[in-house]
């Protein structure tokens, strides 16, 4: 890729008044110790990730692009209008959940309508060729959330309604959704189940989150089948399982579909460091999953690829992991210092990060063998 790509940043430090409130006992109980304990999605990751951009001179190579809080119209190309309006009543008191587990503090209705919008502009930027790509550096994250319901830490979808706006507003008539966080986009699945103009394709751990979600045989129905593409992989899988992950199944079908548009949802949460998963990737990984979806986007839509943030829960390693996803993006010029790896010498040594292990090769070859009826693979 060349050096001088044109890279658009979405962050707002409203982004950081999302509040996710204390950690809980299923969602509703908060835990007896004496010291609270904060709610494991706080926005302090994005603030730290945007910190290395900085210190290492990546945002400063990035076009910054302003966030505007999603319309109505926007949100309900997915959500239903009383889902919308309930969100606006939570936030006006003292806040509380929009769902299953996708709190929300006073006034955090207009942070949640911020990301989405934060995302559409990343889109608009793209689509428009005011930005090559565009990272959108976005709280509270997305991909869980269902037409009706907040979930999963996420509010409003902002991929699914990112998409949409490509489609409605700039005439995309095919968009790429590649969803890598470790754990099941379902939100996002739920939106395009039944559309063949979105090719939605997730690797996750398998059944973490949400139960029952991301299997395999799960395709899409009607017009939609074959367009769903789940690629659930065992815990451990590292950065070699998912390079054949990527190398095997995701970069034939996304070329066959032929996008006129690429979004990652892109979670860091399947990281070596990560509370929630165990799937062991190291910045090596990140970096090779984005540059992956960089060559894709410029083989099939002139390079026209927007990151929006999902999840990534590990404080001291998943900024590390999104600084390097954008520095990827922007590209290394001559001199420049590659972002390092805090796992050390461990992140290459790892097992995980050399081999592909028999259940995770097996997983690959069980996705491929369902996927096979629908794409080349």
């Amino acid at each position: 890729m060349p050096h001088e790509r044109n890279v658009g940043l979405v962050f707002d430090d409203r982004f950081l008044t999302h509040n996710t409130g204390i950690d809980l006992i299923g969602d509703v109980t908060p835990y007896p110790f004496a010291e609270p304990i904060a709610h494991v999605s706080s926005p302090a990751l994005v603030g730290r990730a945007k910190h290395l951009m900085d210190l290492f001179g990546v945002s400063d190579r990035m076009q910054r692009i302003a966030a505007a809080p999603a319309s109505d119209e926007q949100l309900s190309a997915y959500h239903t209008l009383d889902f919308i309006a309930r969100v606006t009543q939570i936030a006006q008191t003292d806040g509380g959940d929009t769902g299953a587990g996708a709190p929300i503090g006073r006034g955090g209705d207009r942070v949640a309508r911020l990301a989405a919008g934060g995302t559409i502009a990343a889109t608009d930027a793209v689509m428009t060729g005011r930005a090559d790509a565009a990272y959108a550096l976005v709280r509270p994250p997305g991909h869980h959330a269902m037409a009706d319901q907040g979930m999963g830490f996420c509010v409003f979808n902002n991929a699914v309604v990112a998409a949409r706006q490509a489609q409605r507003i700039h005439g995309a008539e095919r968009v790429l959704i590649l969803d890598w966080d470790v754990h099941h986009g379902n939100g996002t699945q739920a939106a395009f189940w039944s559309d063949p103009s979105v090719l939605f394709i997730s690797l996750h751990q398998d059944d973490l989150y949400p139960a029952g979600w991301g299997a395999a045989d799960q395709v899409g129905i009607d017009a939609g089948e074959g367009f769903t593409v789940n690629i659930p992989l065992p815990a451990g899988s590292g950065n070699m399982a998912y390079a054949a992950a990527f190398s095997r199944i995701v970069a034939p079908i996304a070329r066959q579909f032929d996008p006129d548009l690429v979004i990652v949802s892109a979670g860091q949460d399947a990281s070596v460091f990560d509370p929630l998963a165990r799937m062991s990737l190291t910045l090596a990984g990140y970096q090779a999953m984005t540059e992956t979806m960089m060559a894709i986007a410029g083989e099939c839509c002139d390079g026209r690829l927007v990151i929006t943030q999902e999840g990534g829960y590990a404080p001291q390693y998943a900024p590390y992991c999104s600084a390097t996803i954008a520095q990827t993006l922007v590209g290394l010029v001559p001199d420049e210092v590659p972002i390092p790896d805090p796992y050390g010498e461990r992140a290459a040594n790892q097992p995980a990060s050399n081999e592909i292990g028999l259940d995770a090769e097996q997983a690959i070859e069980r996705a491929a063998s369902v996927l096979g009826t629908y794409w080349s693979t």
